[in-house]
């Protein structure tokens, strides 16, 4: 069963297709690493797997999933048990392949579905505009609405 869809879709024909890595994705993976490479260490502590995940996917990781990071592909430096930049590309990479290209759209669909109805109103579409862009005039959200899209 598709969890973008909730149906079973193989049978009709289609088919998700896998997503690869780009050369821009292995840009803002590598560039993740070094910001969340606390002190220029050359790999990255627990914590720092935290910010990493949390910049990259926007979520906080749980600790079963930063552990299972951290046993399966982390190596000894020193003292401290850390994650290369090998194994980070190579983990990340493929949670990145992996991302439903959907969640984010259907994560932002029910922060603004505050009634959880499966529909925006004029007025939900209203209450969101007014947060995160409030010099937007209501007469265009309502024009937005009514027509479909946001012309500047």
């Amino acid at each position: 069963m598709s969890t973008s869809t909730g149906f079973q879709l193989g049978s009709y024909g289609y088919s998700k297709i896998k997503r690869s890595i780009t050369k821009e994705d292995k840009h803002l993976l590598s560039v993740v690493f070094h910001e969340a490479d606390d002190r220029n260490k050359g790999f990255l502590t627990r914590e720092d797997v935290k910010v990493a995940i949390a910049e990259l996917f926007g979520y906080k990781p749980s600790k079963y999933e930063v552990d299972q990071i951290m046993n399966n592909y982390g190596t000894r430096f020193n003292s401290v048990i850390g994650l290369s930049l090998e194994n980070y590309m190579i983990i990340m990479s493929d949670k990145l392949v992996a991302a439903d290209e959907d969640e984010n759209t259907r994560h932002t669909f029910m922060v603004f579905d505050t009634n959880c109805r499966g529909f925006l109103s004029v007025e939900d579409l209203q209450r969101a505009f007014s947060q995160v862009a409030p010099h937007i005039p209501n007469h265009t959200v309502q024009t937005c609405f009514r027509y479909g899209g946001l012309h500047f």
